[in-house]
């Protein structure tokens, strides 16, 4: 599986960009592609979840489940528990430059389980997570004033 990373400097406190990152109900509302988010299992204590997604794909819904940890403030890691995605892995890694500005690297590598030639999927993924951190960026920034 190739993956793929994406950076953006958001104004927001390294804090409130992992909070941004862990309110996995409110995905719906901050991830375009995102059409329902349900937590399965939540620990924060020990930095665990897991969430069961639906993304809206342009043929049919797609749905899958995530595990997560998470080290607060600065890591989320997750990876495929199960649904209709082959495979899935990444992290976001956040690093404070400053008290209200935060470095979001997500790094992401996605297997779909049907073939895509190679130009046309790497277009793709791509695209969809450079979206999808610009996504978070807007929603943490928000959120932070």
């Amino acid at each position: 599986m190739e993956s793929y990373s994406h950076t953006e400097i958001v104004h927001a406190s390294l804090e409130r960009c992992f909070d941004t990152l862990v309110d996995f109900a409110n995905y719906p509302q901050v991830f375009s592609m995102i059409s329902a988010a349900s937590v399965e299992h939540s620990d924060p204590g020990a930095g665990l979840w897991t969430v069961r997604y639906e993304l809206n794909a342009i043929l049919k819904t797609i749905s899958y489940t995530l595990d997560y940890r998470g080290q607060r403030p600065e890591r989320l890691e997750w990876k495929m528990a199960r649904g209709d995605l082959k495979d899935i892995e990444g992290v976001y890694v956040l690093e404070g430059l400053e008290d209200e500005l935060t470095e979001a690297t997500c790094t992401q590598a996605l297997e779909v389980g049907v073939w895509v030639p190679g130009p046309i999927r790497k277009i793709f993924e791509e695209s969809a997570l450079a979206t999808s951190v610009r996504e978070f960026k807007k929603a943490a920034e928000r959120d932070s004033s």
